[in-house]
């Protein structure tokens, strides 16, 4: 996947804010995510992200 920083990601499943677009702040081994409705920061594996992300709306 080509997922770099600031990027715009649609998950399958929505936070529980009712929000399901988040931005990349951090790439490695895990993504660090901010929901864009609340601005709650998560730590999610790489595996998991990428097998969750629904599409990529945003690169820059």
């Amino acid at each position: 996947m080509d997922i770099k920083i600031g990027d715009k990601l649609q998950m399958k499943k929505k936070h529980p804010c009712g929000n399901d677009i988040f931005t990349v702040t951090r790439i490695g081994v895990d993504f660090k995510l901010v929901c864009d409705g609340c601005g709650h920061e998560i730590m999610v594996p790489r595996t998991k992200a990428e097998k969750s992300l629904k599409k990529i709306l945003e690169s820059k």
